[in-house]
């Protein structure tokens, strides 16, 4: 860790020397009703770093309130004004950015320099917003003679939102973008793992979103996020997490009411190699696809299923041992550093167990498998590579989110393929070759909802991200998710006195 007071370390230091930290509900910012709060701490060092106000059910009343009054005016405000809302949001987290990825870093783990550019990633999908919303249009359709027959966008109402940890400060800034342009208002359930940074959005947005249109809460989810997603004013729910929690939320707003509910859910998501690729592509990609310098491969995307041809697999998995070994794992804050810690010990402790398990099952450790030396007193992990995974090992079919590489052997093409669709997840996949027919042939075989060829990991604005199977429903971004946030309605209209 570096010990000198760097610029980032002072800011951190700044941000963190305040009597307390609020939620925003109903345009003000302050503590949870009945006062109580959890400490949050550091994944890097383990320092406290903050009492956190612990959102009850009351809270979930409060603020499902505050969006509730609020909902009729910003209804009905004319598009291009709400689009000048956001207009002015995007302008705010652009002047904060630095000090918003430094917050986030010192929370999540995450380096420093990739949450700060996430601020970017998400002011982008803003902007987007902003631009496509006129897009979300009704239809004029054939009727009887004389009569109009059309059909019309409507928001919902109040949207609750619960985002993960992995992206706390990328999803606190792009979720609110979708349901707000579309005239809903928001009640916000942020991560209890990594809340400051959404806090600090929260504080910053406090005067520039109209009262209740935006509310950002915190608590944890048996009970903020249980009182959130059965309160009988919330008709649309989405969630982004991992697959058990999408089961819990699917339950509890199904035993509450009818309710729309989008999950985007977790991923075991394979790269398959084809024969032609170059060694050096090929080891590049599996690393840059695992997000291993991003989120610790903390990230529902990851490609953390390397299916490599025999021919290949020695020369690729040497390689790959290689650039891990040269990935500077260290201080979030460093601006020198690549990969941070996991969000928590909890979480280094889970995956250090399926590490321990994959060896069990007869997977072959390449690379990594502990901690950092220097790194104990955080949650650091290295990054790690296992070879010779077997098909029907837990590490091969059970989601690790954290910094572990699978690689699986194949002979031919179809056995590639039935290796990679043979998990009940689908969210995303990868494939790598020159010969075009075969990647579009698996890319349409593939039971997923996204698929990169020659590429992996990366987002585009306005296109949809969704997953197929246990790995969701609905989409994130693009045009279908503002879609998403409103409801149909059909008009017909036909002369006063009936029909001519």
């Amino acid at each position: 860790m570096t010990t000198a007071v760097s610029p980032r370390h002072a800011l951190a230091t700044a941000l963190l020397d305040r009597p307390g930290w609020g939620m925003l509900v109903g345009g003000r910012v302050g503590p949870a009703l009945d006062g109580g709060t959890y400490d949050d701490t550091s994944p890097a060092d383990g320092r406290h770093l903050a009492a956190v106000p612990l959102g009850n059910r009351k809270d979930a009343d409060r603020a499902v309130a505050a969006a509730k009054a609020a909902f009729p005016a910003w209804r009905a405000t004319p598009l291009a004004e709400r689009a000048q809302v956001l207009a002015d949001v995007i302008a705010v987290l652009r002047e904060h950015a630095e000090e918003l990825g430094v917050l986030d870093a010192v929370d999540s783990g995450n380096p420093a320099t990739v949450m700060i550019d996430e601020v970017g990633m998400a002011t982008r999908w803003l902007e987007w917003c902003r631009g496509a919303a006129h897009r979300v249009v009704g239809e004029t359709l054939p009727a009887a003679a004389g009569q109009w027959l059309l059909t019309r966008r409507e928001p919902y109402g109040v949207v609750v939102r619960i985002t993960a940890y992995n992206h706390p400060l990328l999803f606190a800034a792009q979720k609110i973008g979708a349901p707000l342009i579309t005239g809903n208002t928001l009640v916000l359930k942020v991560p209890e793992q990594t809340p400051l940074a959404p806090l600090r959005i929260g504080e910053l947005l406090c005067d520039v979103v109209p009262p209740g249109v935006l509310n950002i809460v915190t608590g944890d989810g048996p009970v903020l996020g249980d009182a959130l997603v059965r309160h009988p004013d919330v008709k649309r729910i989405s969630l982004i997490g991992s697959v058990r929690t999408g089961q819990r939320i699917q339950a509890a707003a199904a035993e509450a009411g009818i309710k729309h509910v989008s999950l985007e859910l977790g991923g075991k998501n394979p790269m398959i190699v084809l024969p032609d690729v170059d060694v050096e592509t090929a080891a590049r990609a599996a690393v840059r696809g695992m997000n291993f310098v991003t989120t610790q491969g903390q990230s529902c995307g990851s490609c953390s299923r390397l299916l490599l041809p025999d021919a290949l697999a020695d020369a690729v998995v040497a390689r790959i041992a290689e650039l891990c070994g040269e990935i500077r794992v260290g201080d979030p804050l460093d601006p020198a550093t690549e990969m941070g810690a996991m969000v928590s010990r909890r979480e280094q402790q889970r995956v250090l167990g399926m590490i321990a398990r994959a060896r069990a099952d007869g997977a072959q450790l390449v690379c990594g498998g502990g901690v950092p030396a220097g790194l104990e007193h955080g949650a650091f992990l290295s990054p790690t590579v296992f070879d010779h995974v077997p098909p029907d090992a837990e590490i091969a079919r059970e989601e690790v989110f954290g910094p572990v590489l699978s690689v699986l052997r194949y002979r031919d093409v179809e056995e590639a393929f039935r290796i990679a669709d043979a998990v009940d997840l689908g969210l995303t996949a990868s494939v790598w070759t020159n010969d075009l027919s075969a990647a579009l042939d698996l890319a349409e075989r593939l039971d997923c909802g996204y698929v990169w060829i020659n590429d992996a990991a990366r987002h585009f604005d306005g296109a949809p991200f969704s997953g197929h199977r246990r790995s969701g429903t609905d989409s994130e971004e693009g045009i279908a998710e503002l879609y998403s946030f409103t409801q149909s309605k059909t008009i017909a209209v036909a002369p006063l006195g009936g029909r001519r």
